[in-house]
């Protein structure tokens, strides 16, 4: 059977190899790291002494990829959330406290009623989406939306920071396009909010390698993908340190690893520019009677959003690379009075034990000229196929983008495997094209 290469073991990587073996391809998953997961990881922190995410993540309902792979590798009671499409905030700046509650429906009845709504705004603010639906690709976020207001204050600004982890004054409106499209437009039932019931690796990841095993594919944890070898219009072997992989006829390749490392791979690849950091903080509130799982959105602190599992409360801020170049020490006591605030701790508390994670290579920079850079999923190789959140899915450098982008790579792979198939009939493959590479791994 000829053997389909998934390089990258994090989301997009996970959700190609799924898909493919699901329909009874052969797959080989190879992971640089000595664990898979990518930017969607977690781990044991002795300090907290619990298992924490590397970053907080929030999922909508909406979010039709993400939950088509969870059912794949049956992991859809993993995630949890409040049984309607409801959005705590606080303002740190006075204290006041609402929470945003949308209608089921398509029709957003909820803005016509002052106590589902935003406080301090009119039905008629909301009339801005429609300028941002219909904004051209060169549109920012913030011209879209008038770049001012309570509703931006308190709602779009936010909403754009999380998703694009970009600053709305440069962030391209055609990247939250698809998100309102897909969630906040269809109406409550796809907008629910929902995060790890225990942890990203419990729901994403753990069960996605069960499920690999189950299907028969290989997966090779440190295992660097250093090189590739072209041979007209075919990738023909790949290179592991000193181990070099021929491929044979038939058989594919997913490059499922972050746009800088696939630059290295495919010289002359376009991508998108790098974008800002993205900064977490975890804290153990030790006493703290267990709150279960919950989320709240923070306005005019530090951070965006507060997310609650058990005794670990853990902030993010998007858009961080100034906040990323200070002492982790510093982060952490000035995020805390957000903490303390949001939570009704008493001031006098001192900082808990706690960790400061700074990913510097969180996502693409969310502008329209980094988006006009977005590859698509085919490449000029015809057995060579691209996946990651940093490629052309429509959609801003999200769990849903990433899992998509993986979902596409693999229809590619499984339509050009029955090609192959067809062909298969009427020629015996070339041998000479294992070894005639433009160059050799």
């Amino acid at each position: 059977m000829a053997r389909v290469h998934v390089i990258g073991g994090g989301l997009a990587g996970l959700a190609a190899a799924v898909r493919i073996a699901a329909a009874g391809e052969a797959v080989t998953l190879y992971e640089a790291a000595g664990r898979a997961g990518g930017r969607c990881r977690s781990f044991h922190d002795r300090t907290l002494d619990a298992v924490i995410d590397n970053g907080n993540h929030l999922l909508l309902s909406g979010n039709r990829s993400a939950q088509a792979y969870l059912r794949a590798i049956g992991a859809e009671g993993r995630l949890v959330g409040p049984a309607e499409a409801a959005f705590p905030f606080v303002d740190l700046a006075n204290g006041e406290r609402w929470e945003l509650r949308l209608s089921d429906g398509p029709i957003p009845w909820w803005i016509l009623d002052p106590r589902r709504r935003v406080p301090g705004t009119r039905a008629r603010d909301y009339l801005a989406a429609l300028r941002l639906l219909l904004a051209s690709r060169e549109t920012t976020v913030a011209a879209a939306l008038g770049g001012a207001g309570v509703l931006y204050r308190r709602f779009w600004e936010p909403l754009a920071v999380a998703a694009l982890n970009t600053s709305p004054t440069v962030a391209a409106a055609a990247l939250l396009r698809p998100v309102l499209r897909e969630t906040f437009a269809r109406g409550g039932a796809d907008c629910r909010p929902l995060i790890a019931r225990e942890s990203l690796a419990h729901s994403f990841i753990e069960p996605a390698l069960e499920t690999l095993g189950k299907l028969g594919a290989t997966v090779r944890f440190h295992a660097r993908v250093t090189a590739l070898a072209f041979s007209d219009r075919h990738v023909c072997a790949m290179k592991i340190g000193e181990e070099r992989i021929a491929l044979g006829p038939g058989e594919r390749i997913v490059l499922a690893v972050p746009a800088h490392i696939a630059r290295t791979l495919l010289a002359g690849l376009k991508v998108p520019a790098e974008g800002e950091a993205i900064v977490n903080v975890h804290y153990r509130l030790v006493g703290m009677q267990d709150a279960g799982v919950r989320i709240m959105g923070l306005i005019g602190g530090l951070a965006e959003w507060l997310f609650l599992r058990g005794e670990i409360a853990s902030v993010t801020i998007s858009a961080a690379d100034r906040l990323a170049a200070r002492p982790a020490s510093g982060i952490a006591a000035d995020c805390w009075r957000d903490v303390v605030q949001a939570l009704g701790i008493d001031p006098a508390t001192p900082l808990p034990p706690h960790r400061v994670i700074k990913e510097k290579r969180a996502t693409f920079a969310a502008t329209p000229e980094s988006a006009a850079r977005r590859p698509g999923t085919r490449t000029a190789w015809d057995n060579l196929f691209l996946a990651g959140d940093w490629t052309a899915t429509g959609l801003p450098a999200t769990i849903e983008s990433a899992i998509r982008s993986g979902h596409k790579a693999a229809d590619h792979v499984l339509s050009a495997g029955q090609g192959v198939a067809h062909r298969a009939d009427r020629r015996r493959p070339d041998p000479s094209i294992v070894n005639a590479g433009a160059h050799k791994p």
